[in-house]
């Protein structure tokens, strides 16, 4: 038997190759995604899954945004929690598609993030369309926050560091009682706690990649993948002089983050959350494309990151 392996799907996992979110479109993307997954169950691996959401939850934003005079927008946890149940259902029935009789959970996850993180104080993570400015200015006038980039503006939300998957026991039961188990969607459901102790959802979006290294953590995970749409990880990305990373150890890819090599809004995430599994004691975080998820594992392809390797 293989170990007990949390994947982290990307977006692309999730939509068509041009970011389209369409019915049609979500489910040709997870079902080719689980082919891969099926066949990590088949090899013997015991499998955790959690996914993005950013298209999804834009959609339902922009739902919100076109039928406010009729009927009540519903605030960003609620938007979490009802993404997790689409594509929860869509994996569950694209993997026993895959696998016959296979028992497949979706687990509605919060995530427990801290009231006073300093990300509440400066939002800065983009979610929904771009709209004119016009719209932006009414938006603001309704309480959110938006930034002009370069393709027009922008809804952002705060991003705050996950404290704890509040329903990791649930998942755990799940998984011991045999089920391959979705959780923490989207980074989960965000919600803070209250000097009462009462637990309350918060306009916010956690990171779905430090969310599943804490996810991975919190259900005893050897193994962490955080499958995008590259093999590797580089070094001087975009540049003449990239090179892939391999094996790293812990210390060496800290020093190459502080170097600045890896981007905020796209692999910075994914490099802090295989850091964070590694610290921990996980066995492996590895960073690569969802076609190479087996392999990788094998130790073939991708940016392979554990605590023994001094490199």
């Amino acid at each position: 038997m293989g170990g007990r392996v949390l994947i982290a799907l990307g977006g692309n996992a999730m939509t068509a190759p041009d970011g389209s979110a369409s019915p049609a479109d979500q489910h040709r993307a997870v079902g080719e995604a689980m082919t891969h997954v099926a066949a990590l169950i088949r090899a013997g691996h015991e499998v955790v899954l959690t996914h993005g959401n950013g298209p999804q939850v834009g959609n339902i934003l922009l739902k919100n945004q076109l039928s406010a005079g009729v009927v009540p927008p519903v605030p960003l946890d609620w938007c979490v929690a009802q993404t997790q149940g689409t594509i929860g259902t869509l994996v569950m029935n694209a993997l026993q598609r895959e696998l016959g009789h296979a028992r497949v959970a979706a687990v509605v996850t919060r995530t427990l993030v801290d009231a006073d993180d300093p990300a509440f104080r400066d939002p800065v993570k983009p979610i929904g369309r771009y709209f004119g400015e016009d719209e932006a200015r009414r938006f603001e006038g309704e309480g959110q926050v938006w930034r002009r980039f370069d393709r027009g503006w922008r809804r952002v939300v705060a991003s705050p560091r996950p404290v704890e998957i509040l329903d990791a026991a649930a998942a755990v039961a799940l998984i011991e009682a045999g089920f391959t188990v979705v959780a923490a969607g989207g980074g989960g459901v965000p919600v803070v706690r209250r000097p009462d102790g009462v637990l309350t959802g918060i306009e916010a979006v956690v990171d779905k990649d430090l969310a599943a290294a804490a996810l991975a953590v919190a259900v005893g995970a050897t193994d962490l993948v955080i499958a995008t749409d590259v093999p590797y990880a580089s070094v001087d990305f975009g540049t003449p002089r990239a090179r892939p990373i391999g094996d790293v150890g812990v210390a060496a890819l800290r020093a190459l983050q502080a170097a600045g090599h890896f981007a905020g809004g796209s692999m910075g995430p994914k490099v802090e959350a295989a850091l964070r599994f590694a610290e921990a004691g996980g066995n492996q975080a590895v960073i690569t494309s969802l076609h190479h998820i087996g392999a990788a594992l094998s130790g073939n392809i991708g940016t392979r990151v554990s605590r023994g390797v001094e490199g």
